[in-house]
């Protein structure tokens, strides 16, 4: 779905000191960002913020940051973050494929990935969130052992990301085909997810941690 340009959304965005314009300005000092050594954790396509917002809210003593795209997107995870009157998340406007040099080695401690495109043809799955590519580049600036959570709906996405994460030095420390009836504990549902569960949509969902 295409979205309709916002042209009042990206000063509306930088008026606000929960949005980072320029996040390759901050590698290495996104702790002096937040004020604070806490860990940081890293949603990679927040989406409209629901997933970040919360996430920030249960856990005050971790610092988050949420990476769309999109100003259209963004600014509705800004209003998210903004409701939940939480000052532990950061937002940022960043093509994905772009993130090298936007943290320092061992700068961040999680990674959360929740339903990303699947880019179902061959000639685009090197574009997935979770190809070895991208694990690859994720290591530059992750601690040692820290984990990627993965969610999706997509049953190829799902299997084929499985063998990413092997072939990328990550072991699998959990894994499910249908996340609401297992006995994971700590899930915070997104937009996307609400909305398809109702619909009978199973999710997926995996731990890689690096070895």
């Amino acid at each position: 779905m295409r979205l309709r340009k916002k042209w009042w959304a990206r000063p509306e965005l930088e008026d606000s000191p929960l949005f980072v314009a320029k996040p390759h300005d901050y590698c290495g000092k996104w702790q002096e960002v937040f004020g604070n050594n806490n860990d940081i954790h890293l949603e990679l396509g927040c989406g409209r913020g629901r997933f970040l917002s919360e996430k920030a809210r249960l856990n005050p003593d971790i610092n988050y940051i949420g990476i769309d795209l999109k100003d259209e997107v963004l600014i509705y995870t800004l209003k998210r973050v903004q409701e939940a009157e939480v000052n532990n998340a950061r937002i940022a406007a960043l093509n994905i494929q772009l993130i090298d040099g936007v943290f320092e080695k061992d700068e961040i401690s999680k990674i959360y990935i929740n339903f990303c495109n699947p880019w179902p043809k061959d000639r685009h799955k090197k574009r997935r969130l979770t190809h070895t590519k991208f694990l690859t580049e994720y290591k530059k600036f992750l601690k040692p052992g820290s984990e990627i959570w993965f969610k999706t709906d997509d049953v190829g996405l799902f299997e084929e990301s499985i063998q990413y994460f092997n072939e990328s030095s990550f072991e699998i420390i959990y894994l499910t085909y249908d996340l609401h009836n297992s006995d994971f504990k700590y899930n915070v549902v997104t937009e996307y997810e609400s909305k398809f569960t109702e619909l009978g949509m199973k999710t997926m969902f995996l731990i890689g941690k690096i070895k």
